[in-house]
């Protein structure tokens, strides 16, 4: 165990980790990247196959953005935007209104997808207060939902493992159901039900609108739930019922934006317009933390009065609007548009199309689940009767594990292997790192003894 594995021992406490078996199991140290690859203490080079925690859009050390951060700190790292304007924040937040769906016309500024997500809430509530409306105070949210670990985010979200400790902190939402098809239990055929899972939003909404001020939503994908995935037309139809019974439409884009989906974002897919949008993970490549809220103008007109109205939102972060990650978002956007990034995505969304098609043919994959550039590959004991392997058997993190043996990191949810790799990636890079995967799953499930000696990771990760 080199020195600075026993200092990370020693000193820090990783998120999402079970640090006794972190400590007792040696870890890998990531000393540099290039590209779409990682590299160890070691030399050992590895796929970024899921784009640093869905972070990384372009690759790892992209000219681009590294001198987009170096002629930064040449003008200023840092100023408060409290009573103070500054340049790199402002020309973000125009380009932001331009590329995020109509309707979309202001811009507030955090640090990650939790605050941004906490800010919306936040900004929803203080909305009905100022309207007259102060009854609609509840939120409705997905069963399974990730929002974030601030208390207000976990309040809506849904995910029983990582919420029920915090539950006497928490406010409680109006949960309904995940429209995921795979594991519907609501129609006895998800090909013809009309989608079922609507109905009890329209319950709710029917007799509980005038309580309720908002609807939140990771649209398209539920992320860390396990990548489930809306049918078609369903995001479409929340929207048009929330605009009937007057409840605002919060957009939680955080791991869905920035081009995950094969559109810049998840949105646009049904040309939905909500009421507030959430953004982080992919606002600047991969590269410094930022995350903003937009809004309407009609929500951002109700908090303007005097002074004395104390109509301010009050809400914000040390470093808002902060000029260096503002600076390297400018920079990921123009990456975006002079090497037309979306445009290019059609042919790598074929190729991991076609190489899930033998992933599916594995005897112990029950869902393989795509959308753009995400994947969700589900694994099932038995595949017919959906019966998932023993929680003990951790056999999502083996298969992790044992990719990287073969240079690929990958991380699961529980038993659902994710795969989300950076844009940038070739379509020989996807063909390469999913071939990986294949070998990864059908070892582990198929030979188990070839994984017996893996150390144990934490197998839950968002």
């Amino acid at each position: 165990m080199n020195n600075i594995e026993l200092k990370d021992k020693q000193y820090l406490w990783h998120p999402f980790t079970q640090m006794k078996d972190w400590t007792e199991n040696k870890q890998v140290i990531i000393a540099a990247a290039n590209g779409t690859k990682l590299i160890d203490t070691e030399g050992n080079e590895y796929y970024d196959g899921v784009s640093s925690l869905w972070v990384n859009i372009h690759g790892h050390r992209k000219a681009e953005l590294n001198q987009a951060i170096i002629d930064q700190l040449d003008k200023i790292a840092h100023s408060t935007m409290l009573g103070l304007i500054n340049i790199p924040a402002t020309e973000l937040a125009e380009q932001l209104v331009k590329i995020t769906p109509p309707g979309l016309e202001k811009v507030f500024y955090s640090d990650d997808g939790s605050t941004a997500v906490e800010v919306a809430l936040k900004m929803a509530f203080q909305y009905w207060q100022f309207k007259g409306q102060p009854n609609k105070q509840k939120f409705i949210a997905l069963n399974q939902a990730y929002h974030g670990d601030t208390v207000g985010t976990v309040s809506v979200g849904g995910i029983d493992l990582f919420h029920r400790v915090f539950k006497p902190l928490l406010f409680a939402p109006i949960h309904i159901p995940s429209p995921s098809c795979y594991h519907c239990q609501l129609a006895d055929n998800n090909e013809t039900c009309g989608m079922t899972c609507l109905e009890p939003l329209e319950q709710v909404l029917t007799t509980h609108h005038t309580e309720i001020a908002g609807l939140i939503i990771e649209p398209l994908v539920q992320a860390a739930a396990g990548m489930l995935m809306s049918p078609p037309g369903y995001l479409k139809k929340v929207r048009l019922l929330t605009e009937k019974y007057n409840v605002l439409l919060i957009a939680d884009e955080v791991a869905t934006g920035f081009g995950r989906t094969g559109k810049m974002f998840a949105c646009e897919h049904e040309a939905v317009s909500p009421d507030l949008m959430a953004l982080s993970k992919g606002i600047t490549g991969g590269y410094l933390p930022l995350a903003a809220t937009l809004t309407t103008n009609e929500i951002y007109n109700t908090f303007l009065g005097e002074y004395t109205d104390k109509r301010t939102f009050y809400h914000g972060h040390s470093y808002t609007g902060n000029q260096l990650a503002c600076a390297v978002a400018l920079a990921n956007l123009k990456v975006f548009r002079d090497e037309k990034v979306i445009e290019g995505l059609a042919s790598k969304i074929e190729t991991i199309n076609t190489k899930l098609e033998k992933i599916k043919t594995l005897n112990y994959v029950g869902n393989v689940r795509h959308r753009g550039m995400i994947v969700g590959i589900e694994l099932m004991k038995d595949k017919q009767t959906k019966k998932p392997f023993p929680w003990s058997d951790a056999t999502g993190a083996k298969v992790c594990l044992h990719a990287r043996k073969y240079g690929l990191m990958i991380r699961p949810v529980g038993d659902v292997v994710i795969f989300m790799p950076p844009l940038s990636s070739t379509t020989g890079e996807l063909t390469e790192m999913l071939e990986i995967l294949y070998k990864s799953i059908q070892e582990v499930t198929e030979t188990p003894a070839c994984c017996s000696g893996l150390a144990a990771i934490s197998a839950i990760s968002v």
